[in-house]
């Protein structure tokens, strides 16, 4: 499904921290909240084919997360709880009081959320591929916090692998796609340069949500919390979120629906973007339960 051209504006939100960096698109109708993943995504990068796709019909609002895309420099530590208010800030700065939030990796972690802990302000919810709902074996999860926390293992291998076409391109095909990219290349450039302008690395959020024990972001016991909306989206190849734990996801939450696209890996909306925006498009066109 090809859409217009939808020109792209920037909003600059001036904070304590820094300056958040918000794109819009569209200039009436319902609001709708665009969170992207971690590492070297942003707004853009995750956003670009459902943001005009959206535009015609809504209010688009995609923030850059902090540390990334155009929200640089910012001070402090860009952790769960400092997420959950830039969800908050945005609302607040565009005066929106009920929204529709899309998220995709963390961005679908804080979506989900988002709708737990402020269910006043979420009209419908779009999980893509979430984090926030895995859990690892002893062992695994202890290495995986450890690498969480060395400089050298979180940035300096990071840097590395990123520092190439080559190796991006290699990066991409093995950890976030499971197929042909019709804009492959296209993804492989925006990748480098974001690499290149905000660093590599995993994102605090990453860092943070794992503790030496226990993840200490762990949404799945309060899913069931979840009271409006519901569309999960998921890659049955996705090495990052398996399907699995989705689809337990899903079960969790009242009244949610599940689509797994076969053939796709984790960054759904990039691999498939004509059948990710179609889903979106008609799940927000539904009418109120």
């Amino acid at each position: 499904m090809n859409h217009p051209p939808t020109p792209f504006e920037r909003t600059a939100v001036d904070l304590p921290e820094g300056r958040l960096s918000v794109v819009t698109a569209g200039d009436h109708g319902s609001p709708v909240v665009l969170l992207s993943g971690a590492g070297q995504d942003n707004a853009l990068l995750s956003w670009r084919h459902l943001l005009p796709a959206l535009a015609a019909e809504h209010r688009v609002f995609a923030p850059d997360w902090p540390k990334q895309g155009h929200s640089r420099p910012w001070n402090g530590l860009a952790d769960h709880d400092a997420l959950t208010a830039v969800v908050t800030r945005v609302l607040d700065y565009f005066d929106l009081d009920r929204v529709t939030l899309v998220g995709m990796s963390q961005g679908g972690a804080m979506a989900l959320s988002y709708a737990i802990d402020h269910p006043e302000r979420v009209e419908r919810l779009v999980a893509m591929a979430p984090a926030g709902i895995i859990a690892f074996p002893p062992g695994v999860h202890q290495l995986l916090w450890l690498i969480a926390r060395s400089r050298f293992l979180n940035s300096t291998l990071p840097e590395r692998m990123f520092r190439t076409r080559e190796s991006v391109a290699g990066f991409l095909r093995r950890g976030l796609f499971a197929g042909p990219v019709e804009d492959f290349d296209s993804i492989v450039e925006e990748v480098l340069e974001e690499a290149r302008v905000s660093g590599t690395g995993s994102s605090d959020w990453q860092n943070a949500s794992i503790g030496p024990w226990r993840m200490r972001v762990d949404l799945r016991p309060r899913l069931a919390e979840i009271s409006c909306p519901t569309l999960f989206i998921q890659g049955d190849k996705d090495v990052g979120v398996r399907p699995g734990r989705t689809v337990e996801a899903a079960r969790r939450v009242p009244g949610a629906r599940l689509e797994i696209l076969e053939g796709n890996g984790h960054w759904v909306n990039r691999q498939s973007p004509d059948r990710v925006n179609v889903l979106v498009r008609e799940f927000l066109a539904e009418p109120p339960a």
